[in-house]
């Protein structure tokens, strides 16, 4: 299908007094069907009128732009008519003149004749036929609006834009109102955009209801699909099996932007004891020797922590993905390289721990996993997944042990999912046990496992020792998911706002290096020091440089982005991908799913400082599209529908829905 109109990629920015810059809009990507009813919803503040006014032609998109009918929206047109809370008629002109001079500067082109039928007919089609000659100050304030929506309307508008129409008015005219412009909409197949402020407004007219964030640089939290068939009547609106719970969607998110506000209004940063305005300069960073801590050694070793400012950085080795977690929620660690879903699951309470709230403002890397089975499986005739199930209904006297690292990690979530696509009950038909990295070969030798999902250098190096076997790599699972990632405890990013900004930065510069393949075998060189990965450089190479070898009969092939750094807008901290964790970590009894989704979200998932760093860096493009994702098994997860998306998985543990309260967990923790 093809779109009616684009919103693409819209940010709005205005310059202020004092040099700085207020970001109003920051990525606003949706399309618009024709015929289509949307509205826009948030608070005060968060840039609907705007956006508005950015489709409407009267201001331009600061980067990105809208596209209607495949032409970019410049200036103001006759193709986009807006109607405004205030009414803006002239006083001293009749409702039959104020409608005339809009069609006659607009329509000059058509017989006199022609337009005075339109202008009869837009005032009889809005029942103000006995009011046609009266002045404003002789009208009500329904009426006036009314006179409005008519002027619009006899323009034969492309698109009716809609500023809070209906704001200013008492509860039965702007009934009667909505109920005329629903009726008008339908019979002219218009497509409207309407910025409002009533939840109840927005569900009775729309077809889709576009959610925005706070302001400063808000963004789509959700956006709400009505699945009510038209043509609507008032009442079988409000009797509609769904409209309860699309209404209580609407106010709970909005009730979440409230809390959101109110919890960045408490945030005193600490004092500044740097020349460039750090709070704090000497860090200690948790690691685990893995190939994708490559960042953090860049960063260290070329001196990019000291370009920002850090002045003593001390990577920390760590023997497991607890311990990071142990040290980082201690403080016994500044920031750390995390498995991509520690900081939610360690924010929403992992485990029925005591939530507390840890936060990601970079992904450090993608992909970079396998899935490794011992060789003793691929000798018995075992190749795929498919084999592998089939083995399991053969035997069904034994008990198979598959390894990953952390149950907030994507090793174990992937596994899971690629379990489960081919009906195999992770918790049922197989075990899955947590073994640190370092220890995974060892286990895999001894027998005590039976394969593990983990990132490199085992893999590979179960290949050429012959010990096991790749299974599958993540670039088939879902190539291009999130890996590891930056986590800083909440706290500490409230109180060092500028440091945890310099962190990111610096990271990011050194993701970039990282992902210019020319630097490769320098940084693996670094990698092998003892202080870091410690292993044979020929165990990193496959996947980081040379072609990737199954242990197979397969030919070795060269996979790109195998490890991927930079590209592809790696590191921005992708709220969809944060929400589709969410729902694994609850499918599996991790966590609960938070009820409170958008907020957690926001608080865990920092697209705001990750913004800061690179326009700062001048590098504003790398923010990701809000876009579905789309895994092996074909499946699709809509991010503005997580928990129908949850109850459809056909494999899953009973899970709870509940709201996450992190303050309250805080103060009982303290």
């Amino acid at each position: 299908m093809i779109n009616f109109i684009d919103i693409d990629h819209v940010d709005k920015v205005y310059p202020l007094e004092n040099g700085d810059r207020y970001i109003a809009l920051k990525n606003i990507d949706f399309c618009i069907q024709q015929g289509e009813f949307v509205s826009l919803i948030g608070h005060s503040g968060c840039g609907k009128s705007t956006l508005l006014n950015i489709i409407a032609g009267l201001d331009r998109a600061t980067s990105g732009g809208v596209i209607l009918e495949g032409r970019e929206i410049k200036q103001p047109g006759p193709d986009r008519m807006v109607v405004f809370q205030n009414y803006s008629l002239l006083p001293w002109k009749t409702v039959r003149q104020n409608i005339a001079l809009a069609v006659n500067a607009a329509l000059k082109d058509k017989p006199q004749a022609e337009r005075d039928a339109l202008i009869e007919e837009h005032i009889h089609l809005v029942g103000l036929t006995a009011a046609a000659d009266k002045r404003p100050g002789e009208l009500s304030g329904g009426m006036k609006q009314r006179v409005a929506i008519a002027r619009a309307l006899a323009l034969r508008p492309k698109v009716l834009l809609l500023d809070e129409p209906f704001g200013a008015l008492d509860a039965l005219t702007r009934g009667n109102l909505q109920e005329q412009l629903m009726r008008i909409c339908n019979e002219h197949q218009l497509t409207c955009v309407m910025v409002t402020h009533d939840v109840d407004e927005a569900l009775l007219l729309s077809d889709r209801i576009v959610m925005l964030t706070n302001g400063p640089a808000a963004q789509i939290g959700q956006i709400l699909d009505v699945p009510i068939p038209r043509p609507r009547q008032r009442l079988e609106v409000v009797n509609h099996p769904s409209y309860y719970s699309l209404r209580n969607e609407m106010i709970y998110f909005l009730n979440q932007q409230k809390r959101v506000a109110r919890r960045k209004q408490q945030v005193a940063p600490k004092v500044a004891v740097s020349g460039q305005g750090l709070e704090k300069v000497s860090l200690d960073i948790g690691f685990i020797p893995l190939t994708d801590c490559a960042p953090l050694v860049v960063a260290k070793e070329k001196g990019l922590f000291q370009k920002y400012g850090l002045e003593q950085v001390n990577l920390v080795r760590q023997p497991s993905w607890k311990a990071i977690a142990q040290d980082t929620l201690s403080g016994r660690l500044d920031a750390a390289q995390m498995v991509a879903g520690m900081p939610l699951a360690l924010t929403l309470g992992i485990h029925n721990a005591t939530p507390l709230p840890v936060v990601t403002a970079l992904t450090l890397s993608r992909n970079g996993n396998a899935i490794t089975f011992a060789k003793r499986f691929y000798d018995q005739g075992i190749r795929s997944l498919t084999d592998f199930k089939q083995y399991l209904e053969q035997t069904p006297d034994k008990r198979h042990t598959l390894g990953m690292v952390h149950p907030a990690s994507m090793h174990n979530l992937i596994l899971r999912y690629w379990l489960a696509a081919a009906d195999i009950d992770p918790d049922v038909d197989v075990d899955l046990t947590v073994i640190p990295p370092a220890q995974m070969f060892a286990n895999l030798k001894a027998g005590n496992i039976d394969g593990y999902c983990v990132g490199e250098p085992w893999n590979s190096r179960a290949v050429q020792e012959g010990i096991g076997f790749v299974m599958a790599t993540d670039l088939d699972i879902w190539n291009g998911h999130c890996e590891k990632v930056l986590g800083v405890r909440e706290s500490w990013a409230n109180e060092n706002p500028q440091t945890h900004l310099a962190l990111v930065k610096a990271l990011l510069e050194a993701c970039e290096y990282c992902d210019d393949h020319r630097n490769r075998e320098d940084i693996l060189q670094l990698l092998a020091r003892p202080e870091y990965v410690g292993t044979d450089p020929a165990w990193m190479r496959p996947g980081f440089i040379d072609a990737y070898h199954t242990g197979t009969a397969a030919e070795p092939q060269k996979l790109i982005n195998y490890n991927q750094f930079f590209v592809n807008k790696t590191n921005c901290p992708d709220p969809v991908e944060g929400l589709w964790m969410m729902t694994q970590l609850a499918r599996w009894g991790i966590v609960p799913f938070p009820r409170n989704w958008s907020e957690i979200l926001q608080r865990v998932r920092r697209v705001d400082v990750f913004d800061q760093a690179i326009r700062d860096l001048g590098e504003p493009h790398l923010l990701r599209d809000r876009t579905p994702i789309r895994l092996v098994d074909g499946t699709v997860f809509n991010p503005d529908d997580p928990l129908q998306y949850l109850h459809s998985l056909a494999i899953k543990r009973d899970y709870n829905v509940q709201e996450i309260n992190i303050d309250v967990a805080q103060e009982v923790a303290a």
